[in-house]
């Protein structure tokens, strides 16, 4: 599904690594437009091929390897189109802003995010080995560092374990939520499991304090 086919000589050699060719402007809109385009061609259970976008969306090929190194790449960002990065404070209560951050009605999860594209991630990148390290690489850019921060505050503060590993931390914190939803299979939004989720987390953050007390 996310095999990127051999790049024609007039397209390699108007790429440039992984950002535009020095000199030329970005086309506006033409993230938007081949994103949209790849969310379409996924929605539709159909193969995401550069023609294919080609079709969908009227941006050149050459636009769309300037762009992404790769259609894995590309259906990783696609697949989290729309989808926010955490914004959580880090003045005042550590614990309760990030309650607040991990809520599904909150705006760090996205407006414009469905639930249905959200599972679809989840199929699709445990069948997809690459798709799911893609994603990795885009998750860990865009959203985990508000969650690295707030937890090396709460350790600045000398309210959590100075020898805390963070990366473990984040990864206990959002396993409870996505075991709710793989395994138990219950919606985003569900109170009962936000309830748990929520009552996991304060477990989660009461073995991270100094003095649970």
């Amino acid at each position: 599904m996310t095999t990127l086919p051999s790049e024609g000589p007039g397209v390699a050699a108007e790429r440039r690594g992984p950002g535009r060719r020095p000199g030329r402007p970005r086309a506006e809109g033409h993230d938007e437009r081949i994103l949209a385009s790849a969310v379409a061609i996924i929605g539709r259970g159909e193969e995401v091929t550069v023609n294919r976008l080609v079709e969908e969306s009227g941006v050149s090929r050459a636009a769309i390897y300037r762009r992404w190194p790769s259609t894995t790449d590309l259906v990783a960002a696609a697949l989290d189109h729309g989808r926010e990065p955490y914004v959580i404070p880090l003045d005042g209560d550590l614990l309760e802003n990030l309650l607040a951050a991990l809520t599904p009605a909150a705006a760090a999860a996205g407006r414009d995010y469905p639930e249905e594209r959200f599972r679809l991630r989840i199929r699709l990148a445990m069948t997809d080995r690459k798709l799911a390290q893609a994603y990795w690489r885009s998750h860990v850019a865009r959203r985990r560092g508000a969650m690295v921060a707030l937890l090396r505050a709460g350790i600045d503060r000398g309210e959590l374990h100075p020898d805390l590993d963070v990366d473990a931390c984040i990864d206990l914190l959002n396993g409870v939520f996505y075991y709710q939803y793989v395994v138990r299979g219950v919606r985003l939004d569900a109170p009962d499991a936000v309830a748990r989720c929520r009552e996991a987390v304060r477990v989660a953050w009461r073995g991270m304090q100094v003095d649970p007390g």
